[in-house]
């Protein structure tokens, strides 16, 4: 691993069995893995690059059941990294030596579903698409749908604060969710918002989406169910190069139009996934733009029309409009399945997530493949263009000495070139291990200080899901923050300034 994780505490593995065992007096049997054999299922998540055995594992199935592990861990001073499904790109929920992984994908039920308040109730281990499933029959579905929706958890959506195609109209995790229960580090369960459609006061469910699992355990999630659109169609708008895409893009926004989604392919992943999925895209251009519009006939009817206009101005050279639904699930199709299919073409990629403005599309593109160039390695782009939603998937094979290193180079000049025009770091994925030490190039020192200040409020001894999005972790004691409970400091045996 080049990746530097925090110092494990000798002593916390060293206990090992002790741990497991007083874990066994809160939790059921089952619900404990202690074996080397079983606890390497978890030893990464998405970021496959990276791996570490936890020191225990635990799958609770109760709110009651987190509550006990965290206040026995907060009592203890054991580390604690959460995991829904395992998806994460960024190594969010890469585990610890030292460390508990608190397992939630026994939390898989849908609890209430309320057409009237368009919202419904599930278990953080509820799949994404699980969702849109459930509430089908009732013309309803969840809009935020990650490529990776048929796997990953509506918890990892929260941490992570997902999106997926059709966030450009409809927005992020964050805007479609309405309330949490959470568990604090030291067992306090507590509910943010809920059906109602605001709550007064600091906006703490907003800092709860998108923390990471370094704030608390959700154990439950309120989200906004919508009605499906009345008609929905998609285009297929190919050009002969990648900066006549990019332009596009930011001609359809500037006139006014937000489709329900706008993706853009280029080469390398239009032929991966046409081989792999068969979605009848055109193989003759350099990059492929997925433009579908919904809402009342009327309405997309003229807007695509508007659309075909736009898109032969900037050069078009073939344009494809779905006429049924199979054939416009057809076409979403290559692009939901673009991650795997590029995966059949190297032994392993890397996956990046930044966010730039739309306006700056043409630029990037262009200077990725200069880069690409630099370090001899094959990138294929597939993102969110709408909103400027960057996934570029850098091809390598780690089993070729140095190429790792590379891509992970590569990686980081595209971060940070995102943030050189104006983007920031991450749009979705997450800061996790992939994107910690780069967090210096887009906030200075007070800014993450006063990030982690935040956690100090939440988590005074640092031991939810540690080593993952500050570059260096300052106790909370160095920030200046003291969190007094009855009438005791904690970690007295440290020097206070």
């Amino acid at each position: 691993m080049s990746l530097k994780m925090p110092e494990p505490d000798q002593a916390t593995i060293r206990r090992r069995r002790d741990i497991a065992a007083a874990l066994g007096t809160i939790l059921p049997p089952d619900a404990i893995v202690v074996e080397e054999s079983m606890r390497r299922v978890y030893e990464s998540d998405g970021l496959s690059a990276y791996r570490q055995l936890p020191l225990l594992v635990t799958l609770p199935r109760t709110t009651a059941e987190v509550a006990a592990v965290l206040s026995y861990c907060h009592r203890e001073g054991i580390k604690v990294v959460p995991r829904g499904a395992g998806t994460s790109l960024s190594g969010g929920a890469l585990p610890l030596a030292d460390g508990i992984l608190l397992g939630m994908a026994r939390f898989n039920r849908v609890l209430d579903i309320d057409p009237a308040n368009r919202c419904a109730v599930v278990q953080p281990g509820v799949t994404n698409l699980a969702i849109s499933e459930a509430v089908k029959g009732l013309g309803f579905y969840y809009a935020p749908d990650p490529s990776s929706q048929i796997a990953c958890t509506i918890g990892g959506n929260v941490a992570e604060n997902s999106g997926g195609v059709h966030c450009l109209k409809y927005g992020l995790t964050t805007n479609n969710v309405l309330g949490v229960e959470m568990v604090l580090i030291d067992g306090t369960v507590i509910r943010l918002g809920g059906k109602h459609l605001d709550a007064a006061g600091y906006d703490l469910l907003g800092i709860v989406i998108g923390s990471e699992g370094l704030l608390g355990v959700v154990t439950e999630v309120t989200v906004r169910i919508l009605p499906r659109p009345e008609h929905a169609c998609a285009l297929l708008v190919a050009f002969p190069t990648n900066e006549q895409a990019g332009n596009c893009v930011s001609a359809v926004i500037a006139a006014g139009i937000v489709p329900a989604g706008m993706e853009m392919m280029d080469r390398p992943a239009i032929h991966a996934a046409e081989d792999f999925v068969h979605a009848g895209y055109p193989l003759d251009c350099e990059a492929l733009l997925i433009i579908e519009l919904d809402g009342p006939r009327a309405e997309v009817d003229e807007l695509k029309a508007r659309v075909e206009a736009i898109a032969r101005e900037r050069g078009a050279s073939s344009i494809a409009v779905s006429q049924t639904e199979e054939e416009r699930l057809r076409f979403w199709a290559g692009r939901k399945a673009a991650f795997p299919a590029v995966g059949r073409i190297s032994p392993d990629y890397y996956c990046m997530d930044g966010t730039i403005p739309r306006r700056e599309l043409p630029r990037v593109l262009t200077e990725m493949r200069r880069m690409s160039e630099h370090y001899g390695l094959r990138c294929a782009n597939v993102f969110h263009a709408g909103d400027g939603n960057l996934h570029p998937l850098i091809l390598y094979d780690a089993n070729q000495p140095g190429e790792l290193e590379r891509a992970e180079a590569f990686g980081a000049d595209i971060l940070k070139l995102c943030v050189k025009v104006g983007g920031v770091l991450t749009g979705e994925h997450g800061v996790g291990v992939e994107k910690r030490d780069l967090m210096g190039v887009m906030f200075n020192e007070a800014d993450l200080a006063q990030q982690q200040r935040l956690k100090c409020a939440f988590d005074e001894g640092g031991l939810l899901n540690p080593g993952k999005v500050f570059p260096e972790l300052h106790r909370c004691a160095e920030l200046g923050r003291m969190h007094i409970h009855a009438g005791r400091l904690p970690h007295p045996d440290l020097p206070r300034f």
